[in-house]
């Protein structure tokens, strides 16, 4: 990636790139490559910015499928829910060092702005 020069990279959501999480996160430092995270724990360890699920009201969507169950519902007669929270979080500092200018609407519409 470095050698074809890319210039940005969307990292997905599964086990390893989780795992792996803060290797990521320096291998992107290191080689200056801004990119956008699944999460924003990734944001919080030092990524450029994370459009992601909001993890805390996915739980709470959870917990009602499950109390629903709980209440004699059955699962096979519930249906399929999606998220419906979504946080943006931009980390501004990893902004700076990249050399980047976050347009001021971008921010406007973070959840989370890390200075």
């Amino acid at each position: 990636m470095v050698r074809q020069r890319i210039d940005g990279l969307v990292v997905g959501a599964d086990g390893l790139t989780q795992m792996y999480q803060q290797k990521i996160v320096e291998w992107v430092a290191r080689n200056r490559v801004p990119a956008v995270f699944p999460a924003r724990e990734f944001v919080e360890a030092g990524g450029l910015i994370a459009y992601a699920v909001n993890y805390s009201d996915l739980y709470f969507q959870l917990a009602a499928f499950v109390e629903k169950i709980f209440n004699g519902a059955k699962p096979g007669d519930l249906p399929v829910q999606q998220p419906t929270k979504f946080e943006l979080v931009i980390n501004l500092r990893t902004a700076n060092v990249l050399g980047l200018e976050v347009p001021p609407t971008l921010l406007a519409r973070a959840d989370k702005v890390i200075e």
